[in-house]
This record gives C-alpha cells, structure tokens and sequence, in this order.
C-alpha cells in the first residue's frame, strides 16, 4: 500500500528535490519544495530571509509552510535540511506521512555542493567542516524522524534512488 505522502528528509545535496520528482512523477502524486514554498510566501530567496532576518526566524517560517504542506494529500515533499530541528516539525511529518532519510556523507554532499553559492549555512570558509558538523548535529534527528533510511551518497544516479524507493514502498 502506497503511503498517501511521502516525505524526503536529509541535508541539503542529498537529493530530496530530484528524487521526489521521479516519485511524484512515479506514483502520480504532486511535488513540493518547502524552501520554494517559504520563497513563494515571501517573495525572497531563502538567503535573503537569512541575511535580513537570521536562522531563527527563516526556521518560524519552516514551521508554518511544513505544518500547512504536511497537511496536503497525495503528495511528495522535499523538506528543507534542517527541518528536524524543530520537535513540531519532526511530529507533523511523522504524524501524516511515510518519512525517508536521504543520507550521505559529508564528503558526498561537498562533492556535490562544491559549486553550489545559494545554501547559507555553507557560505563559510570552510563548508566541508560545516556539512559534517551539520551532519552530526542531525543524523540523530533524522534517524529519529524516519520510517525507512537509503544511502543516497552511494547512489550513481537520482534514477537509481527513486528505483529503490519505489521498491520499498511498493512491497
């Protein structure tokens, strides 16, 4: 029985936005972004909120859009990185949907976020150290928050997750 939601958690470079596409797609199911909704909501880029307003704020933000779009019906939700942080947030994904944990290393999402200059929390000097420390701060939560975990970091491709998601869910 497929879940009504299905929502993706993990850091950001995990692949929570590619893959809940290929799901959505999959399943026949709509897509959310929360940080596209917070961006929608606001009319301004997440570093924007950040820079004006700080963490705390931009994370009363997050907890508003997430209590709306864990509301939602038949869709497919990829959750802003620190999502978990907030113990609300963590019940309202657990409460009304299927929760999987997008993991990868530090090293994976630097791989992949090297580039990458819109993530606030990585405009730092040295945004490696920041992914580990971020990751060890909330793979706990992450675990904790859960129903089901895939590598993702080892995955060779976002097609290759979404497949063994969609095997999972479908047993």
């Amino acid at each position: 029985m497929i879940p009504t939601n299905i929502f993706l958690i993990g850091l950001m470079g995990s692949g929570k936005s590619s893959i809940g596409k290929l799901l959505a797609e999959h399943f026949e199911k709509d897509f959310v972004d929360s940080d596209d909704e917070i961006i929608k909501r606001t009319g301004v880029d997440i570093q924007t909120i950040f820079d004006i307003e700080g963490e705390d704020s931009f994370r009363e933000r997050e907890q508003s859009v997430l209590g709306d779009l864990s509301k939602l019906h038949n869709i497919v939700l990829a959750t802003g990185g620190g999502a978990v942080l907030r113990k609300e947030n963590r019940d309202n994904l657990k409460k009304h949907g299927h929760v999987i944990y997008l993991k990868a290393s530090a090293a994976q999402l630097f791989h992949r976020l090297r580039y990458d200059k819109s993530r606030p929390l990585l405009l730092t000097a040295n945004p490696k150290a920041k992914l580990k420390t971020l990751l060890e701060e909330r793979d706990a939560l992450y675990k904790e928050t859960a129903d089901w975990i895939l590598n993702s970091g080892s995955m060779r491709s976002c097609k290759t997750a979404a497949t063994k998601i969609i095997r999972h869910l479908e047993k």
